[in-house]
């Protein structure tokens, strides 16, 4: 266990609490005493800049990497009347260098084993084993062995959906082939057959 994460879990200490929160101060880390940290934490470089809102709930075995900021949405708002209930990061999730994680209302959940990516703003709520990125952050694929965990139910929902796209894409690729052949033929300026009954072109008067 680093000094950083010894600290951390002494930071309720009935005597020496206040001087524990001095020290984490001294890395740029602000983790109240009333939020809530799970067993197994681990903090890289030190945590530095890391800041923890005090409804914050970590799970064990969470990952926290330097410049971590878990909060809220509307902080020009006094606390008792903001819409944010708690951020709950669950076990085993990963939160990269610079990661924010910004509830808006209720109850902010990033799942189970879910790595949220360097400077990536998460506003909403995440599945088990997923791949967050990106600003606001998005849904960029999953861990190894995730979708292999999945529940059933979630596993044929995925497979359904993806059944989905694969019959749209099929659907919409005559209609495309036959515009892309149009477009060709417009680009060499070739001119469409004349028919049988059309009239032939008047000469010219001399």
């Amino acid at each position: 266990m680093s000094l950083v994460t010894a600290l951390v879990y002494r930071r309720r200490h009935r005597l020496l609490g206040r001087l524990v929160q001095e020290a984490l101060a001294l890395y740029g880390m602000e983790v109240p005493a009333a939020a809530e940290i799970g067993p197994g934490l681990t903090v890289f470089h030190r945590g530095f800049g890391t800041v923890l809102h005090p409804y914050t709930t970590l799970g064990a075995d969470v990952t926290l990497y330097n410049g971590v900021t878990i909060g809220r949405a509307d902080p020009w708002v006094p606390q008792e009347r903001s819409a944010m209930r708690r951020v709950v990061v669950e076990d085993g999730a990963v939160l990269c260098a610079g990661a924010k994680v910004v509830c808006k209302e209720g109850v902010l959940t990033v799942g189970a084993g879910t790595i949220v990516g360097a400077n990536a703003v998460l506003t909403r709520s995440t599945g088990p084993g997923e791949i967050w990125a990106g600003i606001p952050a998005r849904r960029v694929g999953m861990r190894a062995g995730a979708a292999r965990d999945a529940p059933e139910g979630q596993r044929a929902e995925e497979q359904r959906a993806e059944g989905q796209r694969a019959a749209g894409q099929r659907a919409a690729g005559p209609g495309r082939g036959a515009a892309d052949r149009q477009a060709r033929d417009a680009g060499t300026g070739a001119a469409a057959p004349a028919s049988a009954g059309s009239a032939a072109p008047a000469a010219s008067a001399g």
